[in-house]
């Protein structure tokens, strides 16, 4: 083709709850993509070829045909630029190591112009993969060059920087699989699971139930140490020392060999074993004095064997690893360093990041080793012989899972030392002869008690089955029958849904609950106005799930807000429909008619739990439609009794809340439960029944008692500023 085509990115928006698209958080880009409305695909001559060029991998995406290879079948027979767009959107992330699947691409009123929305799981990499998509897809339609895998390596680094690190997203993924929400509370690793009062806090592998007093005894090896010895935990002897000489001195009265490492390390920094002469002590002590930020050094007897790592959460090992030796064979060209690179770091199991088991391997940027090589005479610039087996590491890399053999007495140590510190997820380090035999069989010893331990060895071993960590400390933060929830409701129309929602979170309020409340009248903990703004909104509703006195919230949700942010939460337990109401203001986002309205009312309604129910308005047709919609029951409520839904659902056995003689009928089935005068209630809320009848189901479907719901009408004011505290 001789002129350049061109796509216009023309904005951007992070939907960060349930929305229109997906139950997860997208992002929705409109793309102009000109004149190429006139070019499918297929007839832009080697496009397919450049394409699969610059990605092979999208061999991998199945795309409507369902199968492997499918979307680029499509390419093949003809697809437009936004489809290609989105898909290799995706594509990026994946290569980055942000996996995500979910993507669709719609056309808007306005022709060339499409709705393109990508699963995301962090915002600032999915622009970022959004642009990039763009320029290569333009590239490939041009033929003009384009560096993929540089753009690959810069999305790899935004992941690395800003993503959950794997720990932390396997605990959060364990809480998903549970059914559990998170909300991530800062850039970093901080994670609430579930909501309100019912949440919990997760730090990588520190909790909310992690004490800071254990924290600071893990951290102090020596009184560590002596905790454990007192409570009958083996543990080598050993000494403080705060000098070389002292730590010679100290060496000897021990007995050789001795294990030095720094007073206030962790995670074998700074550790060296099996040291037998003045020299090695000496040069062991500065490094140890080094890697502890100039703390004290501890010496301690060396107890041969093998160093194991078993995390403890709770009150049982969940899972177990060990170490292993690492050498290099010399062969009489290359130095140690070189061999190091040749012979251990090629194994495609190591690397500097997180995603790998094993740690990368140089020599000469390591003082454990740098120590280790000149106790027999070389340095990481020497040449060993041919066939000169050198050891590099007496220990470390313990990633090699042993969780199956492990023996019930050595993981009954491991527990109780963590229990002595006080910790309730710990990584305890023990050296063992072997794991598989008995404690008193062997020369056995726990070395250290670590908080926050690392997860990653035993999620993804470097040898054996990675270990279900997450869904331990899950197990460990939440009994089997909890899901970190709290009662919440959702409130969705156009016919007074602020003060239906005001409503709501009253009688939920009268029946004892902590109640927070966020919708077009204001930000509301319990009944007190807390914002007098219109608190509809994302942002308004995370600060009622993330607050710990919160035992049920009600939030009010407009067409605008699901399109410009989605929900503020996951799942409901209660959700209400007043009507399918089109409104001008939804032209800005494509929804040109009641029709297209629906399917934005309907997002309240899918997100409604499995035990919830869905309360809707069975004077409008549409809102009848929802029905069948919902995975939970359905309350309908409405002026007349003898309309067809009302009837028929009654006739079903279902619930249904009505007027009749001025009084509100709550019936289930042909029992009618409770009879709420009109006239009892103040003339501004008896005037608008429909308003209350919502309300009322909506606290009937919570449970709420009707003599409590009726108690509520009659005491709620509706001018916030005379609402009781």
């Amino acid at each position: 083709m001789t002129d350049q085509k061109k796509i216009d990115i023309l904005r951007v928006t992070h939907l960060r709850g349930p929305n229109i698209w997906t139950y997860r958080p997208v992002i929705e880009a409109w793309v102009d993509i000109g004149t190429l409305e006139d070019f499918p695909s297929n007839s832009i001559p080697g496009f397919y070829e450049r394409l699969i060029g610059f990605l092979p991998s999208l061999v991998e995406h199945h795309c409507s045909p369902g199968v492997r290879g499918g979307f680029l079948q499509r390419v093949r027979d003809g697809t437009y630029a936004a489809h290609i767009v989105e898909h290799t959107t995706l594509e990026l992330q994946n290569l980055a190591g942000m996996r995500t699947g979910f993507g669709k691409a719609r056309q808007t009123s306005t022709r060339g112009v499409y709705k393109i929305a990508f699963r995301t799981r962090q915002e600032q990499v999915g622009r970022e993969a959004l642009v990039a998509a763009r320029d290569l897809v333009v590239a490939a339609i041009n033929d003009t060059s384009y560096d993929v895998a540089a753009k690959v390596s810069h999305l790899t680094e935004m992941v690395d920087d800003l993503c959950l690190g794997p720990s932390t997203a396997h605990i959060v993924d364990a809480a998903t699989e549970r059914r559990i929400p998170s909300i991530r509370l800062t850039d970093g690793n901080l994670v609430q699971l579930g909501y309100g009062i019912n949440q919990r806090r997760i730090w990588t592998a520190e909790t909310d139930q992690t004490s800071a007093i254990a924290e600071e005894i893990a951290s102090d090896k020596d009184l560590t140490k002596s905790l454990l010895k007192a409570c009958g935990v083996p543990v080598p002897e050993g000494e403080l020392v705060k000098s070389a000489e002292q730590a010679w001195e100290a060496a000897q009265e021990i007995g050789l060999p001795v294990v030095l490492k720094p007073y206030d390390g962790n995670h074998g920094r700074g550790v060296s074993l099996n040291l037998r002469t003045q020299s090695d002590v000496e040069g062991a002590y500065a490094l140890a004095y080094r890697k502890g930020g100039g703390s004290s050094v501890i010496v301690e007897k060396y107890i041969p064997g093998n160093e194991h790592r078993l995390l403890v959460v709770g009150k049982k090992v969940v899972a177990a690893a060990c170490g292993e030796t690492l050498w290099v064979v010399g062969d009489g060209v290359s130095t140690i360093d070189a061999l190091a690179d040749l012979q251990i770091n090629s194994d495609p199991r190591r690397g500097t990041t997180e995603e790998f088991p094993l740690n990368s391997v140089t020599p000469s940027e390591s003082g454990e080793i740098i120590l280790e090589l000149e106790r027999v005479g070389l340095t990481p610039q020497s040449v060993p012989g041919k066939d000169q087996k050198v050891l590099i590491q007496s220990n470390g890399n313990v990633a090699f899972d042993i969780t199956d053999r492990l023996h019930p007495t050595v993981a009954a140590a491991a527990a109780l030392a963590a229990r002595v510190v006080g910790l309730d997820i710990a990584g305890v380090d023990m050296v063992l002869e072997d794991a598989t035999k008995p404690m008193k069989s062997q020369r056995a010893a726990v070395i250290e008690v670590n908080a926050s331990p690392g997860l990653l060895a035993h999620i993804k071993p470097a040898e054996g089955p990675g270990q279900p960590v997450g869904k331990a400390i899950i197990e460990h933060l939440f009994k089997l029958d909890r899901d970190g929830r709290i009662p919440i409701v959702g409130v969705t129309g156009t016919q007074k849904t602020g003060r239906i929602a005001r409503l709501i979170a009253w009688l939920a309020h009268i029946s004892g609950k902590h109640v927070g409340l966020a919708c077009s009248e204001g930000l509301y903990l319990d009944g007190r106005q807390v914002e007098a703004k219109d608190c509809a909104n994302w942002e308004a509703g995370q600060r009622l799930l993330i607050n710990r006195s919160v035992q049920a919230a009600v939030f009010e949700n407009g067409s605008q807000t699901i399109l410009a942010e989605g929900l503020a939460y996951d799942k409901c337990t209660v959700g209400v429909v007043t009507d399918v109401g089109w409104q001008s203001a939804l032209e800005a986002f494509d929804i040109q008619d009641a029709e297209q309205t629906f399917k934005v009312t309907r997002t309240q309604v899918d997100v409604i739990l499995p035990s919830g129910t869905a309360v809707l308005n069975a004077a409008d047709p549409q809102v009848v439609e929802l029905a069948e919609l919902c995975d939970g029951k359905v309350i309908f409520y409405g002026m007349d009794p003898h309309q067809n839904a009302m009837a028929e659902h009654r006739a079903a056995g279902e619930q249904v809340v009505f007027v009749r003689d001025d009084q509100i009928v709550l019936a289930h089935g042909p029992k009618e439960i409770a009879l709420l005068p009109l006239a009892s209630l103040k003339p501004a809320k008896a005037s608008q029944p429909e308003m209350v009848m919502a309300a009322v189901a909506a606290a009937w479907a919570l449970n709420i008692p009707p003599e409590l719901i009726g108690a509520g009408l009659r005491t709620f004011e509706s001018n916030p500023r005379k609402t009781p505290y």
